[in-house]
């Protein structure tokens, strides 16, 4: 060995089992090498093979056991690690390193005994790896390498068997084999499944005999019970068992529930609940209405339930048929003819409900299908009345008389008592009431001529009421065609617009013996062998001078003229009268009028200008070209004119004329004065304070056009004011003023004057008694006062006794 000793181990193992001896071999051999000896199997180096010369030992071991979950009260010691350096040199020390050193595995520094501090848990960690070495206890410097080792936890079985995906739901068909494999379950245990039987799995059944077995060991659950039906039965709860230790006693066990439904198969026929069903029915139900229900009962469930009905026999099979409802199951018999209590009063069916959905595995069960009887009582009703026949065609010349009878309709009562019949015409049908009806015997007049032009067809309804009851009507249609009679003379088809060249040239219109017109004609009579039509001129203008006609022997003609030396300003306009008859009987004619233009035409032969007026046109100017010319000048016109009207009202001025008297107009004015307070519209403190320089003050309620030079205000004498000249001189001053408000504005003056012999005009203010008042001295004061002192005169005179 290159290094100054080997290591050695000592493997000691308790073992609680018994089964376990080789691990005391394997002790044993340990101990061997100890003593000088070798493990078997094993070449020391240095060593030659077939000599027994040997050098030093050198065993390489790396793995010690040790058991989990042992609980002991001192810790367990897992082995012990020896160096041949250690000969009682105090000075070694066994260093210990790696997963878990120190909290789960200890060493003794002086032994290299490694004990197991804590409880282990295999499942929680199977193995660790761990490193030894030597180290002087002074110098902590190495002696030898560091040698690595595993100690592995040795498993025992403590956890039990778990199903980690229950509890389990399965199905399975009914009526399956045995043997029939249901579903697998399957458990895992957590134990070494290598070491011993600890992880050794084995099911059974706890619950759930005779009708379903398992697989001990692939856990398959199978069908052990035939005929197992679902509709005895169609849910079972099995409780399986999974136990450890390969089944043995002592080892742990976990269980788990599988719920198994059995799916429904058609293995059941349908099945009336009773063999005869009776329905009375009435003679008057509608076509395709439900007369009665039948069911037929299957243990089935879902698509193997579903039956289908068919009637199979019967006398009037045809009457009825049975129809399968997809919501209930139930066969629905309805009328397929109407019923006549009359004829026949009863029917007897033949009914049978048959599986949709056949399973051929069960053919050998039966027949999977069902039969009834099914008896219908017609049931006696009160009927409307029936016509002979649902629809009446009638034709009627358009000169028949009014009055005249053109047919007759009858119904009557199909009931056995036999009610009386009224007839009436629906006259929604007949809104201009053309035809009338005769109320007892059907016949059908004519209330009104008929024009067959106007309306070919009358449809009308004609309704048949019991007189007994008369809830029960009845309805016929009838058609009546007005046939046609010659009452309509022949009329020209369009009104013609025909146009004549003058002087037209050979193969222009209107060229000697050439086509201006063709005229065709239409009658609003439609005879049987159609429509012919003869034209002719007047007689008075058979020898029209200008134009003839021509039969083209299609019940058209052509309109010729006789020469080419037509003229506007001779005749701008000719009127050709012409005679359309027909052939019909009697015979039908109409005069009709041609009106011919007489135009001006290109050299081609274009019709250019109708009008004689267009005579005098310039060469290559329209009419349309004319109106147009016109147009544009007339609308320069008046932009021109609208021009001018608004630079003349821009240009007057603002101030009012002299010879304008402003007071004829009226001003209303919805605004109301401030009082005295109002200072606004003028300054109220000239008029306050006449003695004070009378300047001009601007106003504030109007901007002016034009500034005035400020009036010179009345100078007052130091002692008083004479208020009437103070007014007078203020109104003549307003008058002037053309900056001055309206005439009909209100001038306020709060000027009382001073000095004034009456001091202050109201009677509020005064001390004294009205028997002390004297006012002849307002009559002193000018015409302004004479009515008021005339008042207060007269109101003394009246105080007088």
């Amino acid at each position: 060995m290159g290094h100054r000793g080997v290591w050695t181990s000592l493997l000691l193992v308790w073992i609680t089992c018994a089964t376990h001896t080789s691990m005391s071999a394997l002790a044993n051999q340990l101990r061997g090498l100890d003593q000088g000896g070798t493990a078997p199997g094993m070449r020391q180096p240095g060593e030659v093979r077939g000599t027994l010369t040997r050098a030093k030992r050198g065993w390489v071991w790396n793995q010690m056991f040790v058991l989990e979950e042992f609980s002991g009260p001192d810790p367990i010691l897992v082995g012990r690690l020896h160096t041949d350096l250690d000969v009682g040199n105090k000075n070694l020390k066994y260093v210990l390193a790696g997963e878990g050193a120190g909290t789960i595995f200890a060493i003794n520094e002086r032994t290299g005994d490694i004990h197991a501090m804590k409880r282990l848990d295999r499942e929680e960690k199977a193995e660790y790896t761990l490193t030894a070495q030597v180290i002087n206890r002074d110098t902590n410097e190495p002696l030898e390498p560091p040698s690595e080792f595993i100690i592995k936890v040795q498993d025992i079985n403590d956890n039990a068997p778990e199903f980690t995906n229950g509890p389990y739901h399965a199905t399975v068909p009914e009526m399956s084999q045995v043997g029939t494999p249901v579903t697998k379950v399957t458990a895992t245990d957590a134990d070494d499944p290598v070491y011993g039987n600890s992880a050794k799995l084995v099911y059974s059944i706890l619950e759930g005999q005779p009708y379903f077995s398992i697989d001990p060991n692939t856990a398959v659950i199978k069908i052990a019970l035939q005929g197992m039906d679902r509709e005895m039965r169609e849910e079972y709860l099995v409780v399986i068992q999974a136990k450890d230790m390969g089944g043995h006693m002592g080892g742990l066990s976990g269980t788990t529930t599988v719920t198994i439904t059995l799916t429904d198969v058609n293995d059941n026929p349908p099945k009336f609940s009773k063999s005869l069903y009776e329905f009375t029915i009435p003679e008057d139900l509608g076509i395709g209405q439900v007369g009665g229900k039948v069911k037929a009962n299957d243990r089935d469930m879902g698509e193997n339930a579903k039956s289908t009905y068919n009637v199979i026999g019967g006398d009037d099979k045809d009457v009825f048929e049975i129809t399968t409802d997809s919501q209930t199951q139930e066969g629905i018999l309805r009328l397929k003819k109407p019923l006549d209590f009359e004829n026949k009063k009863s029917y007897t069916l033949r009914v049978e409900a048959t599986n949709v959905n056949f399973d051929p595995q069960f053919s050998g069960s039966g027949p999977f299908k069902d039969t009834a009887t099914v008896k219908v009582a017609v049931e006696d009703s009160d009927e409307p009345p029936v016509f002979t026949q649902p629809s009446y065609l009638v034709e009627v010349h358009e000169n028949t008389g009014v009055n005249a009878v053109i047919e007759q309709v009858a119904a009557h009562d199909p009931d056995i008592t036999g009610s009386l019949v009224r007839y009436f015409i629906d006259r929604h049908t007949d809104l201009e009431r053309q035809f009338n009806i005769n109320v007892d015997d059907g016949k059908i007049t004519l209330a009104k001529p008929l024009d067959r032009e106007m309306d070919m067809w009358h449809n009308i309804t004609v309704t048949a009421m019991e007189v007994r009851n008369h809830s029960q009507i009845s309805r016929a249609i009838v058609a009546i065609k007005v046939l046609d009679i010659n009452d309509n003379a022949p009329e020209f088809a369009m009104e013609y617009e025909t146009f004549l060249c003058e002087n037209g040239k050979p193969g222009q219109v209107g060229t000697n013996q050439s086509v201006i017109q063709t005229v065709s004609a239409v009658d609003k009579d439609d005879p049987k062998n159609g429509h012919f039509f003869i034209y002719s001129l007047v007689p008075e203008m058979s020898n029209n001078p200008n134009f003839t006609i021509k039969d083209n022997k299609d019940n058209s003609i052509n309109v010729l003229a006789k020469h080419d030396t037509f003229r506007r300003q001779k005749q701008e306009m000719y009127y050709l009268p012409i005679v359309v008859s027909d052939n019909g009987s009697p015979p039908m004619s109409s005069t009709n009028t041609l009106t011919i233009r007489v135009c001006g035409c290109s050299k081609e032969g274009i019709v250019q200008s109708c009008n004689v007026e267009a005579y005098v046109l310039p060469i290559g100017l329209s009419m349309g070209a004319l109106i147009a010319i016109l147009a544009c000048i007339i609308l320069l016109l008046v932009i021109v004119v609208l021009f001018v009207t608004l630079r003349r009202h821009k240009n007057e001025p603002l101030i009012i004329k002299d010879d304008e008297d402003v007071r004829e107009n009226i001003i209303r004015y919805d605004d109301e004065g401030g009082g005295e307070e109002d200072t606004e519209a003028f300054d109220i403190a000239t008029l306050q304070n006449p003695d004070g320089i009378n300047g001009f003050l601007p106003r504030k309620d109007i901007k002016p056009d034009l500034q005035f030079m400020p009036r010179q205000g009345q100078h007052s004498g130091p002692n008083g004011v004479d208020v009437d000249e103070f007014i007078n001189v203020r109104l003549h001053e307003a008058d002037n003023d053309p900056t001055a408000p309206p005439y009909d504005s209100i001038q306020i003056y709060g000027y009382e004057g001073r000095g004034s012999v009456a001091s202050s005009l109201s009677s509020l203010e005064t001390a004294s008694s009205d028997s002390d008042q004297n006012f002849d001295y307002l009559r002193e004061w000018g015409p302004h006062f004479r009515r008021l002192g005339e008042l207060y005169s007269v109101g003394e005179s009246d105080r007088e006794p």
